[in-house]
């Protein structure tokens, strides 16, 4: 990646998350000044503790709901870019705690944007949203940025309200101000270092590491998969290139190729692969909420754009995941490892 981010201040909300350490990571051996801004990390053990960053960054253990802590942490810091990932991301919880789903999703963006809004230092924002922004009829075709957003469920609705959310500050604030602003609808992302649960990858890796079967709720659901590293370089290649291009804010999809569109029992096949015979799974359907059944992006804009194309395929995305599991039961120096593949994939 390009020099532009050595001692760019940028401000990461959600940064204690599985996206926001690798991103932080990321963003660290590029030599940017970064500051986070979330909650203490959502899991134990987090990637975040894992890789040490609580001392290695600017981190601030903060609410994305409390606009006036948000509001002092942008005027001590005047970022000049925000990376905006902080939000309750899980479907399933979504549907047990939808109030607080909606208060992070749509009420944090609006905090978010508000602190924009009165920083005259940030020129460059990115918020990430997801997906299932989508209203998804389940025709087959991928979805483009320009069609209708109505998720379904409660997450992915709010999720839907925080791009209208976006679109409105940008029409009425941030545009005028000489703010470029854009959104990133990201699938579903893998990689080492995630311990959510209700998430296949994650659930392998709990399963072989106790030698039990993994159990698979929707075997043949499609999902966009591709590696964290994927979205993550292609968001710093937005906030990057708009801030010289402010013409090429907007939204873009971001996903892997078709091929990578996989349903959740070939993941689970990849992993057996990746990790050797001792990994078993089970499909055993548990009656859940509504998940849908097919999902696509089409990214021809980002493309057309940026002349971007995906780095590894879903094969490979598993194959690092598994090395980097591996590696962190082994005991392993996982601010190494994890360095390690940030480079071999830059240098695909």
């Amino acid at each position: 990646m390009s020099e532009f981010w050595k001692d760019r201040r940028i401000l990461v909300t959600g940064h204690t998350g599985f996206k926001g350490a690798w991103v932080s990571e990321l963003l660290l051996g590029l030599g940017a000044e970064v500051t986070g801004y979330a909650l203490e990390a959502p899991t134990d053990p987090s990637l975040f503790d894992i890789l040490k960053l609580s001392g290695r960054m600017r981190s601030v253990e903060g609410d994305i709901r409390d606009l006036q802590h948000l509001s002092r942490v942008f005027r001590e810091t005047e970022p000049e870019l925000v990376l905006h990932m902080a939000a309750q991301p899980i479907v399933r919880t979504s549907y047990r705690e939808p109030v607080l789903t909606y208060e992070t999703n749509v009420m944090g963006t609006v905090n978010l944007l508000e602190c924009v809004r009165n920083t005259p230092s940030v020129r460059s924002v990115l918020n990430v949203t997801t997906d299932k922004v989508y209203d998804n009829t389940e025709l087959g075709s991928g979805f483009r940025e320009d069609d209708r957003l109505d998720g379904y469920d409660p997450y992915s609705n709010s999720k839907s309200c925080s791009e209208l959310v976006t679109h409105s500050y940008v029409r009425s604030f941030l545009k005028e101000q000489g703010v470029a602003v854009s959104t990133a609808r990201a699938g579903n992302v893998i990689g080492g270092g995630d311990f959510a649960p209700d998430r296949i990858v994650p659930d392998c890796v709990r399963a072989a590491e106790k030698g039990a079967p993994m159990v698979l709720r929707n075997p043949r659901s499609v999902r966009p998969y591709q590696h964290v590293l994927e979205p993550l370089t292609v968001y710093l290649r937005i906030l990057e290139a708009q801030l010289e291009r402010p013409e090429l804010a907007g939204s873009y999809n971001v996903g892997p190729e078709v091929t990578d569109c996989v349903t959740s029992e070939t993941i689970a096949e990849l992993f057996r692969k990746a990790w050797g015979p001792e990994f078993r799974y089970e499909i055993r359907p548990d009656g859940g909420p509504h998940e849908a059944g097919f999902l696509r992006l089409d990214c021809g804009k980002l493309k057309e754009t940026f002349g971007w194309r995906p780095r590894w395929q879903i094969g490979d995305a598993v194959r690092k995941t598994a090395e980097w599991a591996k590696a962190w039961l082994a005991g392993e120096d996982m601010t190494e490892v994890t360095d390690r593949q940030i480079r071999e994939f830059l240098s695909v």
